[in-house]
């Protein structure tokens, strides 16, 4: 065991050095989902560069559909044509769908259990410098609270081809989040991914705490974990790519191994991945849990990376809180 824990952590060391944008491998990821099954289509919102369906829209041009600005007109639609059998990928950014367009999720989509892929792009600091109004924090606490709806988070290009893939084929009301900046590679093709399984990206000999990440965040949790091994803090980073249906038997397992774990989200801390795990540990292993992410606040306009820095969600500031995790569990006794 000890050596397939060495060879993870040095292979993943040597990726995150190219970058590619998230919803560059969505648009990937669409038109291979739609050259293996003719039911899949898209619409949007007057966005067809920024969500990246221009190139489903030129080799599927029947397939498409260009709603203009009437997010909740194409998630209604959406709806309709999921009724019949289509599997409809909607696109806008997150801030006005699912945060304008969360009615219509609710009683069109969910309530009648209908397949339509509500795709959010631009969301956490990836529209940083639009300012507050284009940002969306909030968006993966609105879509886990709707009955039926599954949530998917990425990491990374090629982790969102393969959700795109996944989540065509997956019969069930899905919210797929997306980034815009160009963000590290941290997995590969050969990297496993399964529609409500976390996998595990870096795993030391003797774990003190565990690190649950999700999206491209995950970067800044691998890099504190190489900071914490050179600390003698040993650690497990996951990559908790689907929040909803979460994986309670990795979440419980990395408690019990560790103790004590921390939370990573470029997401409000209220209602997102760590109000999910919380959930999860609360009913089967209470252990001491540190949050990482925005803290009830609202962000200003800036680069992605300054925002980061600004709003305490950095390698440095997951280290600190891995600190904080373990001081906790230790005083427990």
């Amino acid at each position: 065991m000890l050596n397939k824990k060495l060879k993870l952590n040095k292979n993943i060391l040597k990726r995150g050095v190219e970058k590619k944008s998230i919803r560059d491998g969505f648009g990937e990821g669409l038109v291979m989902a739609g050259e293996k099954d003719e039911q899949v289509i898209a619409l949007t919102a007057d966005l067809r560069n920024s969500t990246r369906v221009r190139a489903f829209s030129e080799k599927f041009p029947d397939r498409f559909f260009e709603l203009g600005v009437a997010e909740q007109a194409m998630i209604t639609v959406a709806a309709g044509m999921a009724n019949y059998g289509k599997i409809p990928f909607t696109t806008s950014y997150a801030v006005f769908s699912p945060g304008r367009t969360f009615e219509q999720i609710k009683v069109t989509v969910c309530l009648n259990n209908v397949a339509v892929k509500i795709v959010g792009a631009h969301a956490g600091f990836g529209a940083g410098l639009y300012g507050a109004t284009h940002q969306s924090f909030e968006d993966i606490a609105l879509m886990r609270t709707v009955p039926n709806m599954v949530v998917v988070s990425p990491a990374d290009a090629i982790e969102a081809k393969k959700a795109t893939i996944a989540i065509a084929k997956n019969e069930k009301p899905t919210y797929l989040r997306l980034a815009r900046q160009e963000s590290p590679i941290m997995t590969t093709d050969k990297t496993p991914f399964v529609i409500g399984r976390a996998e595990k990206m870096w795993e030391d000999k003797d774990p003190q705490v565990a690190i649950i990440a999700t999206g491209p965040i995950l970067h800044e949790a691998l890099k504190a974990a190489k900071t914490l091994q050179k600390t003698k803090i040993e650690s497990l980073v996951i990559n908790c790519h689907t929040i909803k249906p979460i994986d309670e038997l990795t979440l419980i397992r990395a408690a019990k191994t560790t103790g004590c774990l921390v939370t990573v989200e470029e997401h409000q801390v209220n209602g997102g991945l760590g109000s999910a795990v919380s959930e999860v540990l609360s009913k089967n292993f209470p252990a001491p849990i540190e949050f990482v992410g925005m803290q009830d606040s609202f962000s200003e306009s800036g680069d992605s990376k300054d925002l980061l820095e600004k709003y305490n969600i950095t390698a440095a500031d997951i280290v600190r809180a891995a600190k904080r995790a373990i001081r906790r569990k230790n005083a427990q006794g």
